[in-house]
Parts: structure tokens; C-alpha cells; sequence
């Protein structure tokens, strides 16, 4: 599959532990708080809200939590003057990152991301810069572990509703789609009784550059990490490789 990169993989296993910890719920509460503010507080007319309720219930988000953050998000209420930006720029090597940012001040949170980027062997871009190497996908991951079905099997029930691609790798399966088709492929895998980890539009990759040498792998995967733990960062999108041997020995 063309674009595939093992950040997503480890993204993955990521927000698991840190949904385990109960980090994640800010980011999701800021997610449907934007959502909600945008499209309205119906999950059912707004398929971002729908999106994020899902994923919010996947990591057992409280529903109080949930509600409150739709009430205001679709009814201004005050606290919720966030604000969507995107950054970008290169890792070391050269890596292209896309980073999806929700913040109360953009001023601060530019001034840290830049310090970040930094710190870490990169540097911040110009809006642009690197955006032109990914496309906005849908994207629904498996937990292979809970998959039954033969590859073959599962190939034939995505495409049929739709799907683009499908990658087997680690652990998990990767599900591409048509950002408009993410639901009902998503819904088709649940009507045949496959559980999903995560489904919403992700940026993926036109190509990957895959990183050979430890030491650059490790300071790239050390940049990738701290920008995902940073509070305002929703997302973080790259566009490297690790080959397995090297991943094994990090």
C-alpha cells in the first residue's frame, strides 16, 4: 500500500495507553467541542461529531463528558473559544510532519510547537510546505488479535462497501477510504460482528521515506512523541518508515 507509514501503527498503540491513563479525554473533549461548534450538536446531521462521539465512547469517555462538551460546543457556551490550526514542517532527515492543533491561544502554542520542533532535530515550516505530500483519507484500524476472517475475507468486505485499501501490518489492520465512506465501511465491519479500535479522517502519506540509521529513527520517533504530548496537539502526521529490525531495537 502506497503511503503506509508504522507511525500510524504506533499512534495507535499510543493512544491507547495514554486513554488507559485518562489523558486522552481533554483531546477528545476539544475535538467535539469544535465539532459540535461547526456542524451542531446532532451526531445524526453532523458526521464530525459523530466521528468524534464514537471515538470519545471507544476510549470510555464518561457520557457526561461527552454531553457537556456537545452542549458547549453547539451552544457557544464560554470556554469554548478554540480555535483549529495546522502546523508543519520536517523532522530530522527530512521528514515531512503535519500536526492538527486546537488551542485557546495560538501565539503560545505556535511558540512552543516551534520550540519543540527545535529541540528535537526539526524545524517549523510555512503553511504549505509540506501539505502537498498527503492526502485526507478515511481511516479505520482493526485490532488484528480480534480479526477472525482470512485477509482475503476481510479485503473482499471492505471493498465491497467501498474501501480504497487495506494494510495488514503489526499488530493492526489499516483501512483506507474515501473521507465520505469512512462510516459506511465502517458500519459494513460491524454488521458482519468486527469490532473497531478507531475510525475518522486521518492524513495519509503520498509516499514514506523509510529510515534506516537507529540514532535518526530514534530522535524522529523522540520529536513525534513529544509533539503527540503536547496539550493542544490533536494529531500528529508523518511520513516516515522504520524498518522492523530497526523498530525492534528502539
Amino acid at each position: 500500500m502506497s503511503g503506509h507509514s508504522k507511525w500510524a501503527n504506533i499512534k495507535h498503540k499510543k493512544a491507547k495507553a495514554d486513554a488507559q491513563k485518562g489523558k486522552v479525554f481533554t483531546k477528545l473533549g476539544r475535538e467535539i467541542i469544535v465539532a459540535a461548534r461547526q456542524g451542531g450538536g446532532d451526531p445524526n446531521g453532523n458526521f464530525r461529531l459523530k466521528l468524534a462521539v464514537q471515538a470519545a465512547k471507544a476510549a470510555n469517555m464518561p457520557n457526561d463528558n461527552i454531553q457537556r462538551a456537545i452542549q458547549k460546543g453547539a451552544g457557544g457556551a464560554e470556554g469554548a473559544n478554540f480555535e483549529e490550526l495546522t502546523y508543519e514542517g520536517y523532522g530530522p532527515g527530512g521528514v515531512a510532519v503535519m500536526i492538527n492543533i486546537v488551542t485557546d491561544n495560538r501565539n503560545r502554542t505556535a511558540g512552543e510547537i516551534r520550540h519543540l520542533f527545535s529541540k528535537h532535530g526539526g524545524n517549523m515550516g510555512e503553511t504549505g510546505c509540506v501539505s502537498w505530500m498527503f492526502s485526507s483519507k478515511g481511516q479505520i484500524i482493526l485490532d488484528l488479535s480480534k480479526v477472525s476472517l482470512s485477509e482475503d475475507e476481510l479485503m473482499l468486505i471492505c471493498l465491497d462497501a467501498g474501501a480504497e485499501d487495506l494494510k495488514v501490518a503489526d499488530e493492526s489492520v489499516e483501512v483506507l477510504t474515501a473521507p465520505r465512506d469512512v462510516e459506511t465501511v465502517r458500519q459494513a465491519l460491524i454488521d458482519q460482528g468486527i469490532e473497531i479500535d478507531s475510525a475518522g479522517i486521518s492524513l495519509i502519506p503520498e509516499n514514506t521515506v523509510e529510515v534506516t540509521d537507529m540514532d535518526q529513527a530514534g530522535k524522529i520517533l523522540k520529536l513525534m512523541d513529544v509533539l503527540e504530548d503536547h496539550d493542544d496537539v490533536q494529531d500528529v502526521y508523518a511520513n516516515f518508515d522504520v524498518p522492523d529490525e530497526i523498530m525492534e531495537q528502539l
